[in-house]
């Protein structure tokens, strides 16, 4: 049995197409279980899913709520509809939630989904997966920042891509609404203001073409990168050089990097994170009830493009492509939708600059094959770039300069047959952007570290065990003039360990699993710490410690 027979987590699945604060699937109700109500193993019901992420925190101000999408998905048809603004709560917001409501009950894979309003993608997810009995989930999350885009009536499409037939029978059924909070005042006194928003949210012409308006002073792109459709690249930090005996094979290895170009000069590295779907690590009761970090809200990776906006500027369309390094030519299996977030300068109808500094390091990527009774494969990986650049605006002259690393050390051992298949990786991720100008410099420096280190092993009687640990990181500061002005500290650790039978019915898997997951974030805007537990799909921990 090897791991493209065993892992089916996306299989069939293809996706056709912000903040610190992710995803938040409502809350348990009632209080944990005791021991006496766990069950020997799985049953044909278990708990909601649930995340220890904290809640999307609203203004006490007015609010108006929009449904933008309702829709049942049975096949790879998208819902397309028709988004209005709310007209009670006019057009200038302090913050926009969105939130998604889903329920599914049947057999059903995890799935991969999108909502885009006026071209824009300001969602995307994957799914849980249901119990015979059914489910339901939530997530919710901040889209404050496409508020340019929700000002006016957009065409709005949405898909999470499924298949439904005598076998999967889940059909997945959802509602999406945004909820907006207005700037007006609550209490005497005390007056909420309009989000800091971009001017306009750009999508790429034909998928690779630019025109930003010639009075542009910041850029931010974000890309929603994702490895998914059923292939290996699903689980891209398992592929191992051709010349290994593995059922996932990738020339160079497993190093992965999304990097963005403008006009063919690199712009942007970035490491993408290491999702981990609901049927992922070939064991699907790993993930019944507490997916894994981001499952549920994938974020967009974030290039600051401000140093090339002298170039963007000419009123010319430019090429800006993006490429995930370590891909195998010809495969499938990577999305990579891009958003162009755009501030203007309102007191000039033109704002040069130019490219000071452009600096990019050797890509260094090497994977290791040593043979045995226990196969190995040893990846190490590291990029570097350095990009700066200045634009004059009506309030002085603004450069930008943005320094990027990137590293990726791996280790992977699995036996003949892959029964026994084991991962121990982590990547890191450091940013620094330095923006001087009028005032004192302010400095933005923030080092992400991913983490995963599991084992899938088969043993007697078809009994597949899965062991399995994730961790997201973060560290951001803040700085003006060399004073700290504010700064946040994230650790989301998820654990598991599950065990069941393979190849058979559904009702003969006995399955057991505990599972849980740590979420800690803590800075100058405050405290979440929060803890779940589960046993046999069960909540038996909810603790908040803030």
């Amino acid at each position: 049995m090897t791991r493209r027979i065993i892992m089916s987590m996306l299989t069939g699945a293809i996706l056709l197409a912000s903040t610190l604060l992710g995803a938040n699937p409502a809350q348990a109700a009632g209080v944990p279980a005791q021991a006496a109500d766990i069950p020997a193993e799985f049953g044909t019901d278990w708990h909601d899913p649930v995340t220890a992420a904290p809640p999307v925190t609203s203004p006490d101000t007015k609010s108006c709520e929009v449904t933008v999408a309702e829709a049942q998905f049975r096949d790879f048809t998208p819902y397309r509809g028709t988004y209005s603004p709310p007209k009670e709560c006019g057009v200038r917001w302090s913050k926009v939630v969105l939130r998604l409501d889903g329920k599914v009950k049947g057999r059903q894979y995890d799935r991969l989904g999108y909502l885009h309003v006026g071209g824009v993608e300001i969602f995307r997810t994957s799914t849980p997966q249901p119990s015979p009995d059914g489910i339901e989930w939530s997530v919710e999350k901040d889209i404050t920042r496409y508020s340019p885009t929700l000002r006016s009536a957009q065409p709005v499409e949405m898909l999470i891509g499924n298949v439904v037939d005598n076998t999967y029978t889940g059909i997945i059924d959802v509602k999406v609404t945004l909820t907006f909070y207005t700037a007006e005042k609550r209490t005497a006194g005390v007056h909420t203001p309009p989000a800091d928003t971009p001017d306009r949210i750009l999508t790429l012409t034909d998928g690779t073409t630019l025109t930003t308006p010639r009075n542009t002073e910041r850029i931010i792109a974000e890309v929603y990168a994702t490895g998914s459709g059923g292939g290996c690249e699903e689980y891209w930090y398992l592929t191992v050089p051709g010349s290994a005996p593995y059922s996932c094979q990738a020339e160079n290895g497993p190093y992965r990097e999304v990097q963005i170009k403008v006009d063919g000069q690199l712009a942007g590295i970035a490491a993408p994170f290491p999702t981990v779907w609901t049927g992922g690590w070939s064991n699907p009761f790993l993930w019944y009830v507490v997916p894994g970090p981001r499952a549920f809200d994938i974020k967009p990776i974030e290039y600051d493009l401000t140093p090339f906006a002298g170039l963007l500027n000419d009123g010319r369309p430019h090429r800006v492509e993006v490429s995930v390094v370590g891909l195998p030519e010809g495969r499938p299996g990577w999305s990579t939708p891009v958003n162009v977030l755009v501030w203007q300068d309102d007191k000039r109808d033109r704002v040069t600059g130019g490219l000071t500094v452009h600096r990019v390091g050797d890509l260094a990527n090497s994977s290791n094959f040593t043979p045995g009774s226990q196969h190995r494969v040893d990846t190490e990986g590291a990029h570097r770039l350095t990009v700066a650049g200045y634009v004059d605006t009506s309030h002085g002259r603004v450069t930008t300069t943005v320094s990027r690393s990137l590293t990726n050390s791996s280790v992977h051992r699995w036996t003949d047959g892959e029964t026994t298949d084991a991962l121990d990786a982590t990547w890191t991720d450091s940013e620094t952007i330095t923006v001087d100008g009028r005032g004192p410099a302010k400095t933005t420096r923030a080092h992400r570290t991913y983490t995963m280190d599991g084992t899938t092993t088969l043993g007697a009687a078809d009994r597949l065990r899965t062991v399995l640990t994730l961790g997201d990181r973060a560290t951001v500061v803040e700085t003006r003039g060399g004073h700290r002005t504010t700064w946040s500290r994230l650790d989301d650790t998820y654990t598991g360990d599950a065990t069941y039978t393979i190849n058979v019915p559904r009702d003969q898997r006995h399955a057991v699993g505990t599972t849980s997951e740590r979420y800690r974030l803590y800075g100058s805007s405050g405290c979440h710490d929060h803890s779940l537990q589960t046993v046999q799909g069960v909540l038996t921990e909810d603790r908040h410690r803030c």
